[in-house]
């Protein structure tokens, strides 16, 4: 009895570590849910691919207890980027994986193809095309009727010239920008310099006209100030040697109605301006830099005036240029549609006004030549 009692014993310890260790085997093939969650957190970082660049991420991701954002979130397009940044947001590098590379540097500024060599060059932002029929008026000082600029749009233009070195000054740094601008020259001026005043027709810039003689049309009668006028539109006309704009600026911006509306009837814009520098009041070229960059900051674009005339403008123009382009403006070229035409009997008047007559128009180049250096 006794050895079939020890027997039973063994058979019963026997089947227990049988049983036993078959639940074990079955517990560790099947860990509860949340060790298999944690599981596959731990191993995830190794089951992803490595990063084929370093990822951008908004700096309040970088304290998520270390986890890598859904790459939806993680990589934003570029362009969203550059508003986030622009509105002020912080952001901030995450560190690359072994296996990917070092992070690219920002792109390097690139030649610009419209102005070879100067690969920071304003340029221009936007060519508009003018049609002057009727008279329109621009320039918001005095004129409300076309308010075409966008925040950050200037147009550049120059009066009194042409004068030796200094407009010469200001091409020279319009040509480095590859940008445009609107002459109005004084008549006498550009009869006594009709080379430069080729120069500036030459370089695409609109060249319209302020008058023969500068002088004050309101203090003038009707018939008076109309002559001063045309014999200006004569005398640029002649000096430019080629069609020029259908453009005009007041003196002293003092518009006579009666002027105004025979304007209108010569199918010739008016150009007032937004502000004006008032370089003509200034000696240094800083003076100039700040009072027109002041306005702008001010007004947030414009029409401006300036004077090419102006040793302190000359001297200013290739800084002032800089300054725009570092503010982020951008020049807007008004294009007339068509070009002036002028009137025979002023045409002839202005030659009469020279010293001596003309005997030739034969161009410089038919009457001289080099024959030997």
């Amino acid at each position: 009895m006794r050895l079939i009692a020890a027997a039973c014993t063994l058979v019963i310890v026997a089947f227990v570590a049988v049983f036993g260790a078959i639940l074990h085997e079955r517990t560790i093939a099947d860990p509860a849910p949340v060790a298999q969650s944690g599981a596959s957190t731990a191993s995830a970082p190794a089951s992803v691919p490595a990063a084929t660049s370093p990822i951008t991420t908004l700096a309040p991701a970088a304290s998520r207890g270390g986890l890598m954002p859904e790459p939806q979130q993680a990589v934003a397009p570029q362009h969203a980027l550059a508003r986030q940044q622009s509105a002020g947001q912080i952001f901030t590098q995450a560190p690359a994986r072994p296996a990917a590379p070092a992070a690219a540097a920002p792109p390097a500024p690139t030649a610009n193809a419209s102005c070879p060599g100067n690969p920071n060059a304003l340029g221009v932002g936007r060519v508009v095309e003018v049609d002057t029929t009727g008279g329109p008026g621009f320039g918001f000082e005095h004129f409300k009727s076309h308010d075409f600029l966008q925040p950050g749009e200037v147009v550049l233009t120059f009066d009194d010239g042409p004068w030796p070195r200094r407009t010469p000054a200001v091409l020279a740094a319009l040509a480095e920008h590859c940008t445009k601008a609107i002459f109005f020259p004084v008549g006498k001026h550009a009869m006594w310099e009709p080379g430069i005043m080729k120069q500036v027709v030459a370089a695409g810039h609109a060249v319209g006209s302020h008058t023969w003689s500068h002088i004050d049309l309101s203090k003038k009668s009707t018939q008076e100030a109309k002559d001063e006028i045309e014999k200006g539109v004569s005398a640029v006309r002649w000096a430019a040697g080629g069609p020029t704009a259908p453009y005009f600026r007041f003196p002293a911006l003092k518009h006579p109605p009666e002027l105004i509306t025979y304007m209108g009837q010569r199918n010739v814009a008016i150009f007032s301006t937004d502000f004006d520098s008032f370089d003509f009041k200034m000696r240094k070229p800083e003076q100039v830099r700040q009072a027109v960059m002041a306005k702008l900051k001010k007004f947030g674009k414009g029409i401006v005036l300036m004077h090419d005339f102006q040793q302190a403008t000359a001297a200013a123009a290739s800084d002032l240029l800089n300054d725009l382009k570092a503010g982020g403006y951008k020049v807007v070229f008004m294009k007339p549609k068509d070009s002036i035409k002028t009137i025979a009997s002023y045409d002839e008047l202005i030659l009469k006004d020279q010293k001596l007559p003309t005997v030739s128009d034969r161009p410089t180049t038919s009457v001289l030549r080099t024959i030997s250096e």
